[in-house]
């Protein structure tokens, strides 16, 4: 017999989270609730006798299926909310006649259920389900496991994509960008040493003269770029005056 304390505990794990689910707007939300929903359903199984069912439920669907999804969740984005904006009309009110139909199926279909009270004790144990599943049904469980096997080796061929050249290292692409013509180093940034830090107009150099591949090709293709002599020769002007030196 259960605590009725102890199933009142349970009973909120699971329930509270699960009308959570109804209601959170980040997705990782959703998947924690989810983990406390089974983390919930598990407990209720080991109190009620069965062992091996919470431990399952907990290992595959708590530790491998949920974390899964965290995983997937942390690399898709957790910042990134549903689009509430209905893409199909009416489609709100489909849902809620959908679900309204399938909770009256549901009901009528858990009303006409009759439980019928067995005398023989049922045999849940870890030990008793080890030997149904490695004794009666060993052939299922060796083909189910070479049905994953197959599916995660197809999943691992269908991603990998072959290489046909070698890779090449970070020292083979600088020596071929400079053998190439490039800059050994990154570009010099526009604007004038000192005096002058806009984009348009392109650096000097030690020697004051303009570095053309300091400003960027779209200005020049839109002919909004300036000469730096202009500033280089201000600079050079006897006649300015003290003040601005």
């Amino acid at each position: 017999m259960v605590n009725p304390v102890l199933f009142w505990i349970i009973a909120a794990i699971t329930v509270i989270p699960a009308f959570s689910l109804l209601f959170a707007r980040k997705a990782v939300h959703v998947a924690m609730s989810i983990v406390l929903v089974m983390v919930g359903l598990a407990a209720a199984y080991i109190t009620l006798g069965a062992p091996f069912l919470g431990m399952v439920q907990i290992v595959v669907y708590t530790g491998a299926v949920m974390m899964l999804f965290l995983f997937v969740l942390m690399l898709v984005g957790v910042d990134q909310r549903e689009d509430l904006k209905e893409t199909i009309k009416g489609q709100r009110w489909i849902g809620l006649f959908t679900a309204a139909g399938l909770g009256a199926f549901l009901v009528s279909v858990v009303g006409r259920v009759t439980v019928a009270v067995s005398d023989t004790p049922v045999q849940g144990d870890p030990d008793v389900v080890a030997v149904l599943l490695f004794e009666k049904y060993v052939l299922v469980i060796e083909v189910l496991g070479f049905l994953l096997i197959t599916a995660a080796v197809g999943a691992l061929v269908l991603t990998h994509t072959p290489r046909l050249k070698p890779r090449r290292t970070q020292l083979e692409v600088q020596r071929d960008r400079v053998l190439a013509g490039a800059d050994p180093v990154n570009k010099p940034m526009p604007g004038v040493y000192a005096r002058h830090n806009a984009l348009d107009v392109p650096a000097l150099d030690p020697e004051g003269q303009p570095i053309d591949h300091s400003v960027s090709r779209v200005l020049k293709i839109r002919n909004q770029t300036q000469e730096g002599v202009e500033f280089r020769a201000a600079l050079e002007d006897p006649s300015r005056k003290e003040g601005d030196r």
